[in-house]
């Protein structure tokens, strides 16, 4: 199969990662009702389209520059919004139950390769990083009219930044003179935070943060997981890719135990309660080809559940 986005050619919209894995973790039945709830540029969709025959596929993205990428074909609907609110784009389209979830996390191609969308710190850009463009808070939004004691939270536990305190010290000096408005700036605010050679990494660490808290996306996935136990029919499969630690291990411990965190509910005979199967009790991730002809495969993991009959 041939599409736009897994061409090997650059400036593409977007270049999905686990594509073949993922597709094969659906297990795809060509009478079945799927959802692709990050479309992007539309490779997963046609990859789950080419397998379907009298099937029906939802596809849903955040950002209206999506579905220009869209193909045209009677068995594909589309929606613009946020999967969280999943359950209500189905019923709207009369869809009690679905066969497959597949959701590719993070930050598309195109994000990352449209500076002024200010997702990466290569460019100096406007500190945006907005998904739906129409949505009011920005990253700017964050840096200049949350409280410290907001920040010092969304850079500790979405960024994981050790030294997090000093790096809200800095920003709140910084934004008393003028607003941290532009990603190069933002980087000369944090400059006394980093150490030598660390550098890249740190400012990928703090702009993830950001773009966690504008796009809720870590609150977004938990309800996208939760929903999933109602809309799956038995047997159904749920294939999440995911690009860092805390979306992991959120997917991970949900199809394990059904759970976000804390301790798994068990039955009187001591075996865990969870509405799913794990098909892949190993994570899987890109080979080396893969990584090579896309770098943002390099963090990619995919895990698979099925859903259990009760």
């Amino acid at each position: 199969m041939t599409t736009a986005e897994n061409h090997p050619v650059t400036g593409l919209y977007h270049v999905p990662a686990l594509l073949k894995e993922g597709i094969a973790g659906l297990n795809i039945k060509p009478n079945g009702v799927y959802v692709d709830v990050t479309f992007g540029g539309g490779g997963h969709s046609r990859a789950i389209l080419d397998k379907l025959t009298t099937g029906r596929l939802i596809a849903l993205d955040q950002d209206a520059d999506a579905f220009a990428n869209r193909p045209d074909d009677k068995r594909l609907v589309v929606e613009q919004g946020n999967f969280r609110y999943l359950c209500h784009f189905l019923a709207h389209h009369g869809i009690r139950q679905i066969d497959g979830i597949l959701a590719d996390l993070g930050v598309s191609s195109h994000h990352f390769d449209t500076p002024e969308r200010g997702f990466t710190f290569r460019d100096d850009a406007p500190l945006d990083m907005r998904m739906n463009t129409c949505s009011r808070i920005t990253a700017s939004t964050v840096l200049n009219q949350y409280p410290e004691s907001r920040l010092q939270f969304i850079f500790s536990h979405y960024g994981e930044i050790p030294n997090a305190n000093r790096l809200v010290q800095q920003i709140a000096k910084a934004r008393q003179a003028q607003p941290v408005e532009r990603s190069h700036q933002l980087l000369e605010v944090m400059k006394p935070c980093m150490s030598k050679g660390t550098e890249n990494k740190y400012a990928a660490k703090v702009f993830q943060a950001l773009r966690i808290e504008v796009n809720s996306e870590l609150e977004s996935l938990k309800s996208l997981l939760t929903q999933s136990v109602n809309l799956l029919s038995a047997g159904g499969r749920l294939a999440i890719i995911t690009y860092h630690s805390l979306e992991d291990r959120l997917v991970k411990n949900f199809l394990k135990n059904g759970m976000f965190e804390g301790t798994a509910d068990k039955d009187i005979y001591g075996n865990i309660r969870t509405p799913f199967k794990q098909v892949n009790t190993k994570v899987i991730i890109p080979e080396e080809e893969e990584i090579l002809a896309n770098s943002r495969a390099r963090s990619a993991k995919l895990r698979v559940g099925e859903r259990i009959a009760f």
